[in-house]
């Protein structure tokens, strides 16, 4: 994308996108007699559907993915249209983003700020601290698979659907008589796309299938079966697109014939058809792009093909629906469910259609699981779906508000997995942003500013106005702390303890004393994209870095405390952290956005970044500090319901937090309309965003559970809208599985399984009445204590269920849905480290992650006193461990005994560098890393 185009969207977004931005408003018409077809309330009603194509309408087309590919499926009759991405085609490829003027500079630029000259500073900021580039690289598209077939005239019976329960699109019409059927899934056991055509008789289906796309490509025909498409990703801000890919097609068919030649494949006469699409991509990491990309596409192609069609979908359905069956919700059913999705959130705001809310619910957590899996890169601010070399906003990571939201659901709606990804990306920001931190600060540690990208840029960006904000990296951070609350895994924490010691040195290092107040303040930086003057918006101290920065500095303490290292660390950031500004109430009665109070200079601005402490932090209680709660609420009151798609998410998530279900629902209503929910339920900024369907399944998982504040307070902001309903599997923190059923507005059970032992503390009105309390493993009452009248505490163990229930209330046996991945509660073993090579090179074995049945590790190898152009890793596993995806390196696997060669990815590796390549495996029982490696260098 230009500075021109990337300077016009970041004024349009300031001004609540411009209208050369804002798709146009669209409709949709109720038809009378509809009836929700047979395959959607199969799925218990968690389908799209639709009874027309999308046509050319990428807003139309319904979305799949594995978490590395994702394809926009579009259903048309005539040309079926697969638009194709693979998770790190970006433009561009590796680059420095640090100014190494900016150190020398930045005394001036807070002297200025401190005066009270905020533009002259801005100017500074422009002149010596941006990053290079001054803007970031964009996720792009790979391209698009055609499937042509002829001419759709007199097609009737037109149905089209995405089962969110199996993760399947669906296409179904009737032609010339017969009946075709086509479904699309994204299968992450065998890493392609399965395109699966079958016809109710025989010889009936016939096509021609072709690539084509906007990179700069080739296409093929490697074989008689299969068609190619190879390229290279777009230059971008004078960095070389570098990012090689490849995509292939293979068609496998039962009847008829099959051939391809120049580009172009085809299918005649078939009764069934199998297309599968692989794509391999030479990114290795945000460092290396000389990856085996064409091996990569090939071997995963030729593995697919040597398994049945209904093995790869079972494989499919298996994987998926073990994370999407942690969670069940019921809000309840009424017609307005039986009309087509489109027509569901054009008539929202004027039906009672309750479902919609658990179809919104369960959609962002199948988007999540679609585009975010171990491995692969966190989900963008598109997931992983992008027609585009030049995506608004790039379709990269925006820090200040998009990322963490896209991640909010993750703990909380028991998808703990999905969640890795962005560990790995902050692993990778503790490099760069250590460079930066140097370059610009003289500081230790590491920071990343406003955004990020697949290569890991950590510099400001866009603009001071933008992106002179330091706490990106810092937000970032205090997610490991609190996943870890969920989690309770202490080898998790143990692995990602650095960044978050790294994140808080910086800012022991660059935090200085503001002249009259005497507190330790960021200068400079801002309250994100919010001009507290004209044309000016750095500043020092504003509330949302001091709330960050709490957050960061507890963190880091507790971190330590749990792992037992760095005692003087720990003081040293608690010492920091009560030096802090407090959140303030100003004039107004609202919480104060800046150290001064301020009146903002754009009332209803998108963003409330002031409010962090009440979501998704927990600095603003509603019994902890109920002078700040009032704050908070009088704040969305000056600041409006209204607001871009992502921003009324985040309202939702406040509302639930203020534990005012009315609010909250009402909300959620605004969202669910044409101008902020797309005719696919993608969320709309406008444009496409995503990051408000991932709010929006989060604030409905806070109106029904809450775990910030040290207790689990149950259905907190219930609104009347939903008088009776069910979930069940949603997480809270402390390491709790949840359930509750209610009816007419009153809790009928709740059901609380622990993963480990401890005090459980419970909210909940069931508990101002008669009630019964059960530990369901043995049947025995649980002693208790009543702290308030509306609060229970109780001693749990570890795999027991408790259920709470109103006299006369059946106990349910699914109240808690099925069980939550299992954790290390102990720390990692000590890494496992090989002797060293002839050439002293050395290879270093560590678990990164753990969950039920599987666990993700990395092997780290460190070139000696020369350096090395290529290495072999290779080990025994003791626990009959399996790789199941690698990245960064090839493998093979025999029995216990793997090994690993990487010459084709890394090339040289510099005397005393090192390089790293990760991997997931499936284990059951105990995973002990291996006791020897051996590391062998070319």
């Amino acid at each position: 994308m230009s500075d021109v185009t990337r300077r016009h969207i970041l004024k349009a977004g300031a001004a609540g996108a411009g209208a050369a931005l804002v798709p146009a408003a669209w409709s949709a018409t109720a038809r009378a007699g509809s009836v929700a077809p047979p395959q959607v309330l199969a799925a218990n009603d968690l389908a799209l559907w639709y009874d027309e194509p999308a046509g050319t309408d990428w807003l139309r087309a319904l979305p799949i993915g594995n978490g590395r590919l994702g394809a926009m499926v579009f259903g048309n009759v005539d040309t079926e249209r697969l638009q194709l991405n693979e998770d790190t085609v970006w433009a561009g490829g590796p680059y420095d983003s640090a100014n190494t003027r900016g150190a020398a500079n930045l005394a001036e630029i807070r002297r200025r700020v401190f005066a009270d000259q905020w533009t002259s500073a801005q100017d500074l900021i422009n002149q010596t601290m941006m990053g290079t580039p001054g803007g970031q690289l964009a996720y792009q598209t790979v391209g698009n698979l055609r499937l042509a077939f002829g001419s759709a005239g007199g097609a009737t019976q037109y149905n089209r659907t995405l089962d969110l329960t199996t993760a399947t699109a669906t296409t179904t019409y009737v032609l010339d008589g017969v009946r075709h059927q086509r479904e699309v899934f994204a299968s992450a056991p065998d890493q392609v796309i399965v395109v699966r055509l079958t016809a109710d008789r025989a010889t009936s289906i016939t096509f021609s299938a072709t690539f084509d796309s906007p990179q700069r490509t080739t296409v093929s025909s490697p074989d008689s079966a299969t068609i190619g498409l190879d390229g290279v990703s777009g230059s971008m801000e004078g960095v070389t697109g570098s990012v090689r890919f490849l995509a292939l097609a293979n068609a496998a068919a039962t009847g008829g014939t099959v051939s391809s030649s120049g580009g172009t494949l085809r299918v005649s006469g078939a009764t069934s058809v199998t297309v599968l699409v692989s794509i391999g991509s030479s990114y290795v990491n945000y460092r290396t792009v000389n990856g085996d990309y064409q091996g990569i596409a090939r071997n995963r192609l030729t593995a697919a093909r040597s398994v049945a069609v209904d093995q790869l979908r079972s494989r499919h359905v298996a994987d998926h629906q073990a994370l999407f069956g942690r969670v069940t919700i019921d809000l309840g059913r009424t017609a307005a469910a039986d009309q087509t999705t489109d027509v569901r959130i054009a008539q929202h705001a004027s039906v009672d259609d309750p479902q919609f809310a658990a179809l919104l619910f369960q959609f962002g957590r199948y988007l999540l699981i679609s585009s975010s899996r171990p491995g692969t890169q966190p989900a963008n601010l598109q997931g992983i779906w992008n027609d585009s070399l030049t995506p608004s906003w790039d379709s990269k990571y925006t820090i200040n508000a998009n990322l963490p939201m896209n991640y909010w659901p993750a703990d909380t709606t028991n998808l703990s997995e999905c969640f890795l990804p962005v560990f790995d990306l902050v692993k990778d920001l503790t490099v760069t942003g250590a460079r930066v931190a140097q370059a610009q600060y003289g500081a230790g540690g590491w920071v990343a500013h406003h955004n990020t990208d697949a290569w890991r840029g950590a510099s400001v960006v866009d603009g001071a106005l933008w992106g002179m904000w330091q706490t990106g990296g810092a937000w970032l951070s205090t997610l490991i702390w609190d996943h870890y609350l969920f989690t309770g895994d202490l080898g998790f924490l143990q692995a990602n303890y650095p960044a978050l010691k790294g994140a808080a040195q910086f800012f022991l290092d660059t935090l200085v004393a503001h002249p009259t107040l005497g507190y330790l303040v960021t200068n400079p930086s801002n309250s994100p994209e919010l001009p507290h003057h004209a044309n000016a918006s750095v500043c020092a101290g504003p509330t949302m870095d001091n709330q960050i920065l709490r957050d960061l500095f507890d963190a880091a303490a507790r971190a330590g405390e749990v792992l037992g290292v760095d005692a003087t660390f720990r003081s040293q950031v608690r010492t920091a952290r009560d030096r802090l500004s407090p959140s303030r109430v100003g004039s107004r009665g609202n919480v104060q956005e800046w150290l001064a109070d301020w009146v903002e200079t754009e009332r209803t601005h998108r963003h409330v970044s002031h409010l962090y402490g009440l979501h998704p932090g927990n600095q603003i209680t509603k019994r902890g500090t109920p002078a700040l709660y009032e704050a908070a609420r009088r704040t969305l009151e000056l600041r409006g319901d209204d607001g871009t798609g992502w921003s009324l998410a985040w309202k939702i998530n406040f509302w639930a937090r203020l534990e005012d279900g009315a609010r909250a629902h009402k909300l959620l209503r605004d969202l669910v309309r044409t101008d902020r929910l797309a005719p696919n339920m993608f969320d709309l900024h406008p444009p496409f965003q995503i990051d408000g369907n991932f709010g929006a399944t989060s604030g409905i998982a806070e109106m029904l559970l809450h775990s910030h504040a040290g207790e689990l307070n149950v259905l907190p902001a219930l609104p009347s809208a939903w008088p009776t309903g069910r979930v069940a599997g949603l997480r809270g923190r402390g390491g709790y599985t949840v359930g509750v059923s209610w009816s007419n507005g009153q809790v009928d059970e709740i059901g609380v399984r622990a993963d480990r032992d401890g005090t459980l503390r419970i909210r909940s009105r069931l508990f101002t009445g008669g009630f019964t309390l059960l530990d369901a493993a043995d049947g025995s009452t649980p002693a208790t204590t009543r702290p308030e009248t509306d609060v229970v505490q109780l001693t749990v163990r570890a795999g027991h269920t408790y259920r709470a229930a109103r006299p006369g209330v059946t106990p349910s046996p699914t109240l808690t849905a099925t069980p939550t991945p299992t954790t290390s509660t102990s720390p990692t073993p000590t890494p496992t480290v090989s002797s060293p090579a002839p050439s002293g090179a050395r290879a270093t074995y560590a678990v990164t992650g753990s969950w039920s049945g599987g666990f993700q590790a990395e092997v780290t190898v460190t070139a000696g006193a020369t350096a090395i152009r290529g290495w072999t890793v290779s080990w025994t596993f003791p626990n009959g461990q399996v790789v199941s995806q690698i990245w960064g390196g090839t493998h093979t696997q025999s029995g216990a005994n793997v090994t690993v060669r990487n010459v084709d990815y890394n090339g040289a590796v510099a005397a005393g560098a090192s390089t790293t390549f990760g991997f997931i495996g499936t284990v059951t029982g105990a995973n002990n890393p291996p006791t020897n490696l051996t590391c062998t260098t070319s």
